[in-house]
């Protein structure tokens, strides 16, 4: 519940702090004191969309802070969520700048908007002129009977809806499949080209090296041979050639290299470079020999590297680039080509999600025609309580399309009079009759929402006389379990407050404030008096104010 609630220059409230209790808290006040005001501050600080608007004149900011007892409210989930401490109580501060900027905070810690407006939906309801538009919109007919219909239904309404998501993604993923196949048509035809055109060449790898190399030796072939001639006759033909004259050394060296090690270490390094001479005259008369290539192998040469760049260039520029190509193209076109597995996988799939939600809309159908026909009891109960002694009241459900909340389209009717037909709520209802029928439905479904408190601005408007009384009754009823804070202008109302609050507004020369105060039960006396008689409170007044009070 909200225990204590402040607010600081918010509109016409310069400073204001008011402590509310269990129960049912009842604020009372003239026209134009600021009722409206002080619930918009407190909407805001429950997550509302803040306006700057609000700022009173020449302030920085306002700031509305709320003090809260979850009583059980199941919001740990969501303090985690939003990163804010758990603590009991919990304190929420939203505070707005003049400037439009708005800070939400839970536990001192800043959260986001979405976030305390997730929290406080778990903590409070306001109810006023909106839930009657709310109560008027057929869209929002099936979410009140599912909430009656309790854990049960919610349990299957969630696998419906599990279900139904299943289903819906598996035809979104058929569609998309089915649409990639005919775009893939001309897409199959070119990878197929793309890998038979690399497939067909059987590169190798550094095979674009190799060609390079072997087309550079070969056009200059005929220099190559001159010089691997010219160096064979210098070094071993004739007997002026290099070999000749190092064997003549070698042999002149060995018969003197016993005499010293000096002479023998000499001997063995020119013995040494003279066989390796050789070996390099084997070499070279084979590289000459190997010399002989043909026009033919050249352009062959050429052509095979030419059609390699081709296909560089044109798939990334490297061989391995094309291996990669071509790998990734291949997985591709196997896709391309087994996209009917994938169809018939799908539609399997599709088959038994759609067959599983069948089973569970099927079963939230029952369910709901099941909370409907009690929900219809007892709102007839609660209408004839709160003089309605004729009405009848009538949830209607038809058939619809597949849905997340599956296939069932509700709307309430009533018949407000002996002899009318049943129609549509919002064709009938007038501003009290409606007032009246949101009572009753809070008095049914505050006891399954688990919401702690309730805020009624005016719920009262349209009623008056013995039906003021028994919505007094009734709030009085639904207090028992959660804590009510309500304003009326109505006496009879006001007087079955457990605590009552009067707001009141002071103007001097240069402002006007706003105060909320808790009432004597003298106090409280004279204000039910007010209510009754006006401007001008007479003896008569209050004597009809103690028996309000009294009863």
């Amino acid at each position: 519940m909200i225990s204590y609630i402040e607010i600081s220059d918010f509109a016409i409230v310069k400073d204001l702090k008011l402590e509310l209790f269990p129960g049912l808290n009842v604020i009372t006040g003239e026209t134009g004191a600021g009722k409206s005001v002080i619930i918009e501050a407190v909407s805001m600080a429950l997550g509302a969309r803040a306006d700057s608007d609000y700022v009173r004149h020449g302030a920085e900011k306002a700031v509305i802070t709320l003090v809260i007892d979850p009583e059980g409210a199941d919001v740990s989930g969501i303090l985690s969520e939003i990163g804010a401490p758990e603590e009991d109580p919990l304190i929420i501060r939203r505070e707005i700048s003049s400037q439009g900027r708005s800070l939400c905070r839970v536990n001192g810690m800043p959260v986001p908007l979405s976030g305390l407006s997730r929290l406080c939906r778990k903590l409070a309801d306001i109810h006023g002129q909106y839930d009657q538009q709310y109560l008027l919109d057929p869209s929002n007919h099936i979410n009140i009977l599912d909430l009656y219909g309790g854990e049960s239904l919610s349990a299957v309404k969630a696998l419906t809806a599990d279900a139904y998501r299943q289903y819906a993604s598996a035809s979104s993923n058929l569609m998309r499949l089915k649409k990639r196949i005919t775009e893939n048509a001309r897409q199959r035809e070119l990878l197929k080209f793309e890998l038979s055109e690399i497939e067909a060449a059987a590169i190798q790898p550094g095979e674009d090296e190799e060609l390079e190399q072997q087309i550079n030796l070969m056009e200059n072939s005929e220099s190559i041979f001159e010089a691997l001639s010219s160096a064979h006759e210098d070094l071993f033909s004739g007997d002026c050639s290099a070999v000749s004259l190092l064997g003549k050394a070698m042999n002149a060296l060995e018969s003197v290299s016993s005499f010293t090690p000096q002479l023998a270490e000499l001997s063995e390094k020119i013995s040494s470079s003279y066989y390796e001479l050789e070996d390099m005259s084997r070499d070279i008369r084979t590289q000459r020999d190997s010399v002989n290539y043909s026009r033919e192998d050249l352009d062959s040469a050429i052509e095979r590297l030419e059609l390699i760049n081709s296909l560089k260039r044109k798939y990334g520029g490297s061989i391995e680039s094309i291996e990669k190509y071509a790998e990734i193209s291949a997985k591709v076109l196997s896709d391309i080509e087994n996209a009917d597995v994938q169809v018939e996988d799908l539609e399997r799939k599709i088959a038994l999600a759609r067959q599983q939600y069948d089973i569970a809309a099927g079963r939230l159908s029952v369910l709901r025609k099941d909370a409907a026909g009690l929900l219809e009891v007892r709102i007839d109960r609660e209408l004839s309580e709160l003089n309605f002694k004729n009405a009848r009241f009538k949830v209607d459900i038809q058939p619809t399309g597949t849905s997340e909340i599956g296939t069932d389209k509700v709307e309430f009717f009533i018949s407000a009079n002996v002899g009318e037909d049943l129609r549509p709520l919002a064709k009938v209802a007038s501003g009290g009759e409606l007032s009246r029928i949101m009572l009753a439905l809070k008095r049914i479904i505050g006891d399954v929402d688990g919401i702690p408190t309730m805020i009624f601005d005016e719920i009262d408007t349209g009623i008056s006389g013995a039906t003021a009384g028994v919505v007094g009754e009734k709030l009085r009823a639904i207090a028992e379990n959660h804590q009510i804070i309500c304003i009326t202008h109505l006496p009879q109302i006001a007087a079955k407050g457990a605590h009552h609050f009067r707001i009141e507004k002071h103007s001097d020369e240069i402002s006007t404030q706003t105060t909320v105060v808790p009432l004597s039960e003298e106090e409280r006396t004279e204000e039910i008096a007010r209510l009754l008689s006006g401007t001008t409170v007479t003896d008569s007044a209050r004597l009809a104010a103690r028996e309000l009070l009294a009863q």
